[in-house]
């Protein structure tokens, strides 16, 4: 049977290739998609940077090399299975989110051409269902790779994108879409739904 250090950094690189290829035609799409307004600032850069670093750099290195090896502690098959598992239920929610958005999907704050609020598939219970799949992947990330920094890079990285962007994110649609957005807020939470 294989170690569960190496099975973790194994279902780690599946997942990352997995959410590169559920990512690739929507990003295509993207640069094609006229848009109408958009929103830049440093922190927009920062809240990305800070995700990629979290979710691809730190982790890749690690999985790479090993560095940080001082931050390393034992893998466990009873945090590298269910780790799988919740990092799949993140690549699913990604995908989830990409198909119910569509055309409106951009990478920065954007508001489309003929862009509409979504409200079906995984917004129908939360306002950001994509960053949910991107916590969702940072903690099962947490759980496959036996490394405090590596591992836990990818939750602080998708703090960080939350406070920064979520705020200014949901500003731009009050601004663009008025009482519908306004409405669509109160009947749904922000991430998790139910709760939050």
């Amino acid at each position: 049977m294989i170690e569960p250090g190496l099975l973790g950094k194994v279902l780690w690189v599946l997942g990352i290739i997995a959410w590169y290829i559920i990512r690739y035609p929507f990003q295509r799409r993207a640069k094609r998609t006229k848009t109408v307004h958009r929103m830049r600032s440093g922190s927009e850069i920062i809240g990305l940077g800070s995700a990629l670093l979290g979710l691809g750099i730190l982790p890749g290195l690690y999985v790479a090399t090993g560095f940080p090896e001082a931050a390393g502690h034992p893998a466990r098959y009873w945090l590298v299975i269910p780790g799988g598992l919740v990092f799949a239920m993140g690549l699913a929610t990604f995908r989830w989110s990409h198909k119910a958005l569509g055309r409106n999907w951009s990478i920065t704050l954007e508001i489309r051409e003929k862009h509409r609020v979504v409200c079906s598939g995984p917004y129908r219970f939360v306002r950001h269902p994509m960053y949910l799949s991107f916590l969702l992947m940072g903690i099962g990330q947490a759980m496959l790779l036996p490394n405090w920094i590596s591992g836990m890079a990818g939750v602080v990285g998708c703090a960080v994108l939350f406070f920064l962007r979520i705020n200014k994110e949901e500003r731009m649609m009050q601004d663009g879409f008025g009482p519908e957005y306004a409405q669509y807020m109160k009947r749904t939470k922000r991430i998790i739904p139910f709760i939050y």
